[in-house]
């Protein structure tokens, strides 16, 4: 369970970076250029493409399936219900955050949809694994 925890925290902190990455990347500009946006007060931030506004609600998304995901994945540490059902619902918690993203940075309403009910699954069975432990 440690590792899912760790891969979507992982996922979080790429998910952090995307939109700013998208920024700078959509409004081409030198590197030098770039890097001095970046690295400079951002008084005046550059435009904000639509893919970027997508990857920024994308990570809101995240942000909010995220206490649910960690406060499962803990409980089942304590519990000792990590392995089996639990952890299976933690990778396909993962899997499908991983897929919502392009998902959703691209555009695919439908799939994007689908994908997050995917990950909506993946939490009820950690949830059922933690429900089974509990004493």
């Amino acid at each position: 369970m440690v590792f899912w925890i760790l891969a979507v925290l992982a996922l979080l902190f790429f998910q952090t970076l995307l939109p700013p990455a998208i920024r700078y990347a959509a409004n081409g500009r030198r590197l030098a250029e770039v890097a001095a946006a970046a690295l400079g007060p951002r008084d005046r931030p550059l435009p904000m493409p639509v893919a970027g506004e997508r990857a920024q609600r994308a990570l809101a998304n995240l942000f909010e399936g995220l206490p649910i995901f960690l406060t499962l994945a803990l409980l089942s540490l304590i519990l000792d219900a990590a392995s089996g059902l639990a952890s299976v619902g933690a990778a396909v918690f993962f899997i499908a955050r991983v897929a919502y993203v392009p998902c959703y940075v691209f555009g695919i309403a439908g799939v994007r949809s689908a994908v997050w009910a995917v990950g909506v699954v993946g939490l009820l069975m950690m949830a059922v694994a933690v429900l089974m432990a509990a004493p």
